[in-house]
Formats: C-alpha cells, structure tokens, sequence
C-alpha cells in the first residue's frame, strides 16, 4: 500500500465533501474574505491531534488481537462505503441551505470537534492505517498524516479561493465529477478494508 497516496486521497475526499467545517469555510469567505475562509480551513491541524493521538492510543493496544482488527477493519470499510456513495451520488453543494451565520475561528474548531466524522474515521480508519504503516517503515506514518493533512486542508483553501471568485464553484460540473471521482476511489478502499477485515477474522 502506498500511504502517501492513500494519506492523499483521503484528504482530498475530506477536504472537498460537504459538511461543518466546509460551511463555516464558505461562510466566512463569503461574508469576510479569502483569508477569513483560510483561517478555518486549518482548523484540523488544530483539532486533530487528540483524536489522532487517542485513536493511535486505542488501536496499538488491541492491534495484536486479530479479531478485534477484523471488526474494526470491517466497520471501517462500512464507513468507506458510506463516504464513498455520499460522494458518488453527490449533486452539488447549495449554498443557501448550507449557508450559516459568520463564524470565527474558535467556533470553526468547536465545530469540529464536536463533529462525529473525525472520531470515527480515525478509530476505525486512520489509526489502524498509520500503525500498519509503522510496522512497514518508521517514516510511513510521517508520509501518510502529511500527506493527509497537507490534503484536506489545500482542498478547503482551493474551495475558498475559487469560491471568493465565483459562488457557481459549488454546484460546477468539475466539483461534482471530482467529488464523485473520489467516491469511487473511496469504494475501492473499502473494498481493501472489508479483505483486510475478513482476513483477520479467518473467513477468507
């Protein structure tokens, strides 16, 4: 498995769906500017270390009980499909339903937080992806969170930037075709997962 390039497709699948960060990301570019957008676009870095550091905690305590991975393999791989149909059949991001009132920073961050997403993706993807990096090469984890990161956040700043230009960006042939482009490849993953997950538990 490449991790950067999952670390990669990950983010960008992330970055580009919708959901609370992306609208507060919206929100704040249209009713302040650019840089406003920016400003709540890196609010994971921010948010995500404990959740990361936690989940990575959990994981690497049960990581030698195979059936334990098995389940989580395989609940990660329902998340997977989950995300990846939300893509596929994904229509376009209408701005004045989604639309809320300006937030700042700190409320971008609570909202994250507060947000399941994040908490289940690393419980039952992200963790157990960096461990079997780990046991591959010790650096595999920097490549896979960086190239995580570095993803989801570039993709909320593109949004931002292009939406400041023009609102039509969100319902755009190009951002459904790329949200659904990514869907198909989070299918794949989950494909991989339940594999993985079944495998752990001697079924296949």
């Amino acid at each position: 498995m490449n991790f950067l390039l999952t670390g990669v497709i990950f983010g960008l699948s992330a970055g580009f769906a919708p959901g609370p960060l992306l609208t507060l990301v919206i929100s704040e570019t249209l009713q302040h500017n650019t840089k406003e957008g920016i400003k709540v676009a890196v609010a994971p870095l921010i948010t995500d270390l404990p959740i990361v550091l936690f989940t990575i905690l959990i994981i690497s305590r049960l990581s030698t009980v195979d059936i334990v991975l098995g389940v989580i393999s395989i609940l990660g791989a329902a998340f997977l499909f989950f995300l990846g149909f939300e893509s596929l059949f994904f229509r376009g991001f209408d701005i004045k339903e989604d639309l809320k009132k300006p937030q700042s920073l700190k409320k971008g961050i609570i909202a994250n937080f507060l947000n399941p997403h994040p908490y289940i993706f690393w419980l039952s993807i992200g963790a157990p992806t960096v461990i079997k990096a780990h046991q591959v090469n010790a650096m595999f984890p920097v490549l896979y969170l960086g190239g995580f990161y570095c993803s989801i956040v570039a993709a909320k700043i593109i949004l931002a930037v292009f939406v400041a230009k023009s609102k039509h960006l969100l319902k755009s042939k190009l951002y459904i075709y790329t949200n659904r482009f990514l869907g198909i490849l989070l299918l794949l993953f989950a494909v991989l997962f339940l594999k993985e997950g079944l495998e752990y538990l001697n079924v296949i």
